[in-house]
């Protein structure tokens, strides 16, 4: 359980930039911005460090400061808490995971046109021929299952050439703001810790993404 007061810290610090990239950020001016002694900044500037919440470096003209993945992360689940309280009819929900290797089952079915077509139709882009595979964490793991009651989009199966192809259904969602959709097909075999994520451009390449790197998927629903 993070202590109110490193979060507060924390947001100050992102407010200021720290989301960014490395800001110049001393003790005494951390202090200021939330009405505390430089030596309580310090203390909770530490903290955070321990926390792995920001990672500090220091230069000839002082401190700098930049907010990590993990702070991210932490801030933009305090973010959801707020929306579920002051907008209750919109949840949003922000999944956490890994990338990693699918089996290329997702690079084979994105690549028939019936699909293809089917998708574009109902996500407004093409998807590239190739999903984004993901292992949530054990938080995210739970939050998904919040998501059945959430407005997926059906996609039918159908019969070509003798052979039938089941439906599936697609969540749309964002990642690092790009627009996407996490696709279940109806008869899957994964465990419920991964999903599959689509866009209309090949994920892995666009966003430099390797096996084992952290990612947020983002979900807003009504």
């Amino acid at each position: 359980m993070v202590e109110a007061e490193d979060l507060q810290s924390l947001k100050t610090i992102a407010l200021l930039g720290g989301c960014r990239g490395p800001i110049w950020l001393s003790s005494q001016s951390l202090g200021n911005a939330l009405g505390i002694s430089p030596q309580t900044a310090s203390r909770r500037l530490i903290a955070l460090e321990r926390q792995q919440f920001i990672i500090r470096s220091m230069k000839s003209d002082g401190q700098y400061v930049a907010v990590t993945r993990e702070g991210e992360q932490e801030l933009k689940r305090e973010y959801t808490d707020y929306v579920r309280i002051f907008d209750p009819e919109r949840r949003q929900y922000v999944l956490t995971g890994t990338v990693i290797s699918g089996l290329g089952e997702g690079r084979y079915y994105m690549s028939i046109p019936h699909y293809k077509e089917q998708f574009g139709g109902c996500l407004g882009f093409e998807p590239f021929p190739g999903t984004l595979n993901i292992r949530l964490d054990a938080a995210s793991t739970q939050a998904r299952k919040h998501l059945d009651h959430a407005r997926w989009i059906d996609v039918p199966g159908f019969t070509a050439d003798e052979r039938t192809f089941g439906g599936a259904r697609v969540l749309p969602c964002k990642i690092e703001g790009h627009e996407c959709a996490i696709v279940e097909p109806s008869r899957t075999h994964y465990p419920e810790d991964i999903i599959e994520v689509i866009a209309g451009f090949e994920l892995r390449k666009a966003l430099n993404l390797n096996d084992n790197d952290t990612i947020d998927v983002e979900i807003t629903h009504d």
